[in-house]
């Protein structure tokens, strides 16, 4: 396949010299002059492990070569891989004029291209960049449209400085934003003997995964760091303790508790957390990250209210009163303080929860519920039918199995707010709505 890499940055001379080794016919472009000559002389651009070898080989062998000229490189490919630059701009957000200039730049081109090109975006742009600014350049510039007359795609990269090659080869996963099956079949294809997991999904998706993997991943930094400043201060080996920490793959490295919904509760991660800011406070160690999660929780209780608030209807049901789901612990549950709250502003409510029946309760919750919130335990009901008879609103709580097909029973003018995604369905405004999905 004949292919061209636009912008010979990291990404871009890494991706050259690869898709050259695999076979294919590559042309690299960039405006300075010093990178282009440095490609046509056998030699990397940037230092990165055995890149420099690569280089080298595949220039003796004709596959690579290196120009300044867009126009020329893109008029005679099949493929146009696009990884310029996206810095940073004071205010937080990118600088896109590279990308605008290399949009304005393939646009023209492909007026007078002869094929459907499939244009593949590695540069890193926020999510709905492709779809508010790169398509609607490409298709003013060219006088074509995107997904009939030329392909386009988004496919972020992950590699890491040092290395990249390895990297390549090795994908924690390859992702594929589609503006349509054939764009992506084209780009599927060549990674076909790439190993790793294949995601093929539409482009805003695809945009937004790069972020989530680097605010992860610093992150993951963060916490280590206070984790680790903390036990300094108490004497403690915090190597040790991350080493035993990252042996948890059930939960702590592990897709649990990664799943946008409502917020957290119970009688463990509160109480624990605010026992370890105390402890560090006696210590005068400022742990800004961790000091962070409480009030970002509470502020997703608060962003509960607010989408109940704004359906405006006095009648409101809610299923799930419990933290979690097949638990009967009511303490710091985010469900009593948001119906708590509910309370407090008027709304006509009933609370059903199978494993919160007043029946069943002893101990601790019985004497909780009759005790501390005995305003609530008078609005329970013993079953869904009598919260969907009632409700105009109804919020779903928690992921109890028995409410997977409570979306399917709603009437119209009711309305479902979904905390935990009980469904496969997308948020629909009015009928079927998540706070953070």
């Amino acid at each position: 396949m004949k292919i061209c890499v636009l912008g010979l940055g990291y990404v871009g001379a890494v991706s050259a010299g690869l898709l050259a080794k695999e076979g294919h016919e590559v042309i690299g472009v960039d405006p300075e002059r010093t990178k282009v000559d440095l490609i046509n002389e056998g030699r990397s651009p940037i230092i990165e492990k055995d890149l420099g070898e690569i280089i080298a080989e595949q220039v003796a062998t004709g596959r690579l070569h290196a120009a300044t000229v867009v126009e020329d490189a893109v008029r005679h490919t099949d493929l146009v891989f696009v990884c310029v630059g996206t810095p940073s701009q004071p205010n937080g957000g990118i600088d896109l004029r590279y990308v605008k200039r290399v949009c304005e730049q393939i646009g023209r081109t492909l007026a007078y291209h002869p094929g459907a090109p499939v244009l593949v975006f590695r540069s890193t742009m926020l999510p709905g960049t492709m779809r508010g600014i790169v398509i609607p350049l490409l298709e003013r510039y060219s006088g074509k449209r995107a997904g009939d007359e030329f392909g386009v795609c988004i496919n972020p990269e992950f590699l890491r400085e040092g290395t990249a090659v390895h990297d390549y080869y090795h994908p924690p996963k390859t992702v594929i934003g589609e503006v349509n099956k054939a764009s992506g079949d084209v780009l599927a294809n060549l990674y076909a003997r790439i190993p790793g997991p294949l995601v093929r999904t539409d482009i805003e998706t695809a945009e937004m995964v790069k972020y989530a993997d680097n605010a992860w991943h610093a992150l993951k930094v963060g916490f280590a760091n206070e984790v680790g400043s903390l036990c300094k201060a108490l004497e403690v080996d915090a190597h040790k303790v991350m080493e035993i920490f990252c042996q948890d793959q059930k939960l702590n490295l592990s897709p649990y508790y990664l799943k946008p919904g409502f917020a957290f509760g119970g009688s463990c991660l509160p109480k624990d957390l605010r026992a370890l800011l105390y402890k560090a406070k006696t210590l005068d160690v400022q742990l800004p990250i961790l000091a962070s999660v409480l009030p970002s929780n509470q502020l997703q209780i608060e962003r509960g209210v607010q989408a109940v608030v704004e359906k405006a209807n006095p009648r409101v049901g809610i299923l799930g009163f419990s933290f979690k789901a097949g638990t009967d612990d009511l303490r710091e549950s985010p469900m009593v303080e948001l119906t708590e709250r509910l309370i407090g502003k008027g709304y006509d409510l009933r609370i059903y929860d199978r494993s919160v029946s007043l029946a069943c309760l002893h101990g601790a919750n019985r004497d909780y519920i009759l005790n501390k919130i005995p305003h609530i335990s008078r609005l329970m009901v013993p079953t869904i039918d009598e919260v969907l008879a009632h409700a105009q609103t109804i919020v779903i709580g928690n992921a109890a199995p028995e409410f997977a097909d409570v979306p399917k029973r709603i009437v119209e003018g009711q309305t479902i707010i979904d905390f935990v995604r009980v469904s496969d369905s997308r948020s629909i405004a009015g009928v079927y709505e998540g706070i953070c999905w």
